[in-house]
C-alpha cells in the first residue's frame, strides 16, 4: 500500500511490549532524527549506515520491523541498492516486515518495492504520526504471523522445497488437496470457504505457488477491514488531488498484483454499492484510479475467501449473484479442525517445535494427558487457536514435555463451575468461545448472539488469540 496520508491509516494496535526497530540510512542526521522520534515513543532502536551492517545486525539480533532507505552511497537516485537490500532481508526472514523510505519517490519505485516484499512505503520528509502508525501496525502484524494468528501456523516447508504446503493426512482434507492439485495451475478464479482459522490464507498461498503466476506477486487484502470510504482507493488507487487527503498518486492492490494473484479475504463484506465496480474489473480487467479518467488494464487471478454463506447473502439481497458467479468458478471448502482430528498431533508437534525454537525452550513433546486434551478439545478457533494454545504451553512449560496444565484448556464443566472465580477477561474469553461453538465458527452469527458488531468481535478474537 502506497499512501501519504496519516488519516487513511487505521489506529495502530496497542502493543504489549516495546517494538524493536532497525533503521538504516547513510545519512547520520536522518538516523539521529529517527532514533529520537522512535525512542520518545517507547521503541527500542538500532541503526545502520549501510546494507552490509543491516544484514549483520539481522543475523545477530531479532527485530519487529526494519525501516530502510532505498538509496545509499553506491547509487543515490535509482533505489536499486535499497531494493537489493530488501531482497536480501526477505531471503534471511521472509516474514520480517520491511518498510522502505526514500526522498526520490515515484509510483514505479513504490510498486517495485511492494513487489519485492516491502510492507509499506513512506517518503522523506516523513509525517511523524503516519510513520509511527505504520511501524506499530507492522510490528503487530509481524508478531501475529509468528504466533500463527493469521493462519500461517499451518505452513510446513518441505525439505528442499520453498513452497508452502498444507500439512494433512485426514480423509476430510483429501478432496481439498485433490482440488488444489487440479485447479491450482489454472487461471480460474477460486472461492475458499470455511470457518475462521481453518487455513484459507495458507490454501491461497499454496494455490498461487503451484500456478504459472508463482514468480509474480501474491497480494492479499482484507475486505472486512476496509471502510466504504477507502475501498476504491485501496483496490484501484487514486491520483493526487482526487480528495482532500490525496497528496500524491497511490497504486491500488489490483495494479500491484498485475500478472500475479490477488487474494480478497472476507469477500462477503464488499459493500453492495461497490460490488458493481468490482464486477467490472473482474469481467474486463479494466478500471480507473479514483479521480482519473484514464482506463488501466491488469491481468490478475482472483482468489476470494469467506466464512459466510454467499448463497444466503445473495438470497438476502446483500450480494450480487453475477459477482458470485465471477468469483466462484471453483469452490474449495476448508474443513474445521474438529473434522480433521487425525491432523491435530501432526500440527501440534509442528507448532511445538516452532515455538520452542523461537522462545529457546526445552519442550520437545506432549505428555499423554496433554495430547489427549488436544484431541478432545472442540477447537472453535481451528488451526489458529491450536497454534496459540501450543505457544502458550511452550511458554508455561519448564521441562522437555508439555503437561496438561501447561495447555490452559478448560472443559465445559470446569468452566461452569469456576465462572464466579474468573477474571472479567477470562469470562469474556469463555463466552466468546462458547458463542463460536454454538454458531459453528460463524463470526457474524456469533457477534449477533453476543450483542456485538463484527468488528468488535474481531478485536476480541485477536486480543484473546481465538
Amino acid at each position: 500500500m502506497v499512501s501519504n496520508s496519516a488519516s487513511e491509516l487505521p489506529s495502530p494496535p496497542q502493543l504489549t511490549s516495546a517494538p524493536r526497530i532497525l533503521a538504516a540510512d547513510d545519512q547520520r542526521d536522518v538516523l539521529e532524527s529517527l532514533r529520537f522520534l522512535l525512542r520518545s515513543e517507547g521503541c527500542q532502536v538500532e541503526t545502520a549506515t549501510s546494507p552490509r551492517l543491516v544484514l549483520e545486525l539481522l543475523k545477530q539480533q531479532d527485530f519487529d520491523v526494519v525501516l530502510i532507505d532505498l538509496n545509499y552511497a553506491r547509487d543515490t537516485t535509482s533505489g536499486q541498492e535499497g531494493l537489493d537490500l530488501l531482497r536480501d532481508i526477505r531471503a534471511l526472514d521472509e516474514s520480517l516486515p520491511v518498510v522502505v523510505m526514500t526522498a526520490w519517490s515515484s509510483v514505479e519505485l513504490a510498486v517495485e518495492a511492494m513487489r519485492c516484499g516491502a510492507r509499506d512505503f513512506v517518503e522523506k520528509p516523513w509525517d511523524d504520526n503516519r510513520l509511527l502508525a505504520i511501524l506499530k501496525t507492522q510490528t503487530a502484524l509481524g508478531r501475529a504471523l509468528h504466533r500463527g494468528e493469521r493462519l500461517e501456523a499451518a505452513v510446513e516447508l518441505l525439505k528442499g522445497d520453498a513452497q508452502p504446503q498444507l500439512l494433512a493426512k485426514s480423509p476430510s482434507m483429501g478432496p481439498v488437496l485433490e482440488l488444489i492439485g487440479r485447479v491450482g495451475p489454472s487461471d480460474a478464479n477460486l472461492l475458499l470457504t470455511g470457518e475462521n482459522g481453518t487455513g484459507k490464507s495458507l490454501a491461497a498461498q499454496v494455490l498461487h505457488g503451484v500456478s504459472h503466476r508463482s514468480s509474480k506477486p501474491l497480494i492479499t487484502v482484507n475486505i472486512g477491514g476496509l471502510s466504504e470510504s477507502i475501498f476504491e482507493s485501496e483496490l484501484f488507487g487514486h491520483v493526487k488531488g482526487a480528495f482532500t487527503d490525496a497528496k500524491s498518486d497511490r497504486v491500488g492492490r489490483f495494479e500491484i498484483a498485475d500478472g500475479g494473484t490477488l487474494m480478497m479475504d472476507e469477500i462477503a463484506n464488499v459493500p453492495l454499492s461497490l460490488q458493481t465496480k468490482l464486477l467490472r474489473v473482474l469481467e474486463t480487467g479494466e478500471f480507473e484510479r479514483v479521480g482519473s479518467s484514464k482506463t488501466r488494464r491488469v491481468d490478475v487471478r482472483i482468489i476470494s475467501a469467506t466464512n459466510a454463506d454467499l448463497d444466503e447473502e445473495v438470497q438476502a439481497g446483500r450480494f450480487r449473484q453475477d459477482l458470485l458467479f465471477r468469483l466462484n468458478t471453483v469452490e474449495i471448502r476448508m474443513p474445521a479442525l474438529r473434522d480433521r482430528s487425525e491432523d491435530i498431533p501432526l500440527l501440534a508437534t509442528l507448532f511445538l517445535a516452532r515455538h520452542a525454537r523461537r522462545y529457546r525452550k526445552p519442550a520437545v513433546r506432549f505428555d499423554t494427558e496433554a495430547m489427549r486434551s488436544l484431541l478432545d478439545h472442540p477447537w472453535p478457533g481451528n488451526v489458529r487457536e491450536l497454534s496459540h494454545v501450543v505457544e502458550r504451553a511452550v511458554l508455561m512449560s519448564d521441562g522437555p514435555a508439555v503437561l496438561l496444565g501447561d495447555l490452559g484448556l478448560r472443559t465445559a464443566v470446569s468452566d461452569a463451575a469456576s465462572i464466579e472465580e474468573m477474571t472479567l477477561e477470562d469470562a469474556e474469553r469463555l463466552l466468546i468461545r462458547k458463542a463460536l461453538e454454538r454458531f459453528g465458527g460463524n463470526v457474524s452469527d456469533a457477534a449477533k448472539g453476543l450483542g456485538l458488531s463484527r468488528s468488535a468481535l474481531y478485536r476480541r478474537l485477536e486480543k484473546y488469540g481465538l
